[in-house]
């Protein structure tokens, strides 16, 4: 029996979800590292949907800088842990679930520990060599997620489902060399295009955990947010180079690889 039927009344009384997927959804265990402009949307929607573990993993500091998008965090909680403060934030939202916190850095030595003790993850980092290393570390423990990023105006979403499609590695290769790609605080960022996409990756849990619908698994959602635009681009197959997922894979373990994170 649901705690608060009330409460999930608008998302029960669909046949996609109905009594038996609000039961799995209080059941699950998502964790969300970063707390930032994705984490922030993405954990808005797991709390309110009823999801019964959060997990939350985030090192950095709120700052006044960031609350155009980081949306769950306030000015009052400028210098306060994020993870922290995202936590607070949500159980005003939702007190009947539970919230994990991780107020420090993902590394290869703690990372595997960590995403152990969950059924999904949603990667809202804002930096290659930690999505990388999630990216890794799931498809060795074979974890599902969903990876994302945003920058300016533009985002993309894909979801990794073990042995359902490509992995992120598949289709981006190796880490960009620093100073290759920019960073939002070079480039900029628009905050309601990080609420999107973390309302995607919100999405693609919910649809995980309780069977609906189709997931981005072996495709890739992009959006534009200056024209609207967005399609979906299939990525069927793995990589036969990959080295992570492929046949020929040298990296099995993010511990004995951790200097590829250069974390």
């Amino acid at each position: 029996m649901i705690q608060d039927s009330e409460r999930y009344a608008r998302q029960m009384i669909m046949p996609e979800i109905g009594e038996d997927g609000q039961k799995k959804l209080s059941d699950s265990k998502v964790l969300v590292i970063g707390a930032g402009g994705l984490g922030c949307p993405a954990l808005l929607y797991l709390a309110g949907a009823g999801v019964g573990t959060l997990g939350i993993a985030d090192a950095d500091e709120v700052s006044i800088t960031n609350l155009h998008r980081q949306i769950l965090h306030t000015s009052e909680n400028a210098g306060k842990n994020k993870a922290l403060s995202a936590k607070e934030a949500l159980l005003k939202i939702n007190g009947d679930i539970k919230i994990n916190i991780y107020p420090y850095f993902i590394t290869p030595q703690n990372i595997s520990g960590i995403i152990s003790e969950y059924d999904f993850i949603i990667d809202a980092s804002d930096n290659f060599e930690t999505k990388f290393l999630i990216n890794d570390a799931c498809v060795i423990a074979k974890k599902p997620f969903c990876h994302a990023g945003v920058i300016r105006f533009n985002g993309q979403v894909m979801t990794y489902v073990p042995d359902k499609g490509p992995c992120m590695r598949c289709i981006f290769g190796e880490i960009p060399e620093a100073g290759s790609v920019p960073k939002c605080a070079e480039a900029g960022v628009i905050g309601a295009a990080c609420g999107v996409i973390g309302s995607v990756q919100a999405l693609e849990a919910i649809k995980y955990i309780t069977g609906a619908g189709k997931l981005l698994a072996g495709s890739m959602f992009i959006f534009d947010s200056l024209t609207l635009k967005c399609r979906v681009v299939q990525f069927p197959h793995r990589s036969e180079d990959c080295r992570v997922c492929g046949p020929h894979a040298d990296i099995t373990d993010v511990r004995e690889n951790s200097k590829e994170y250069k974390i």
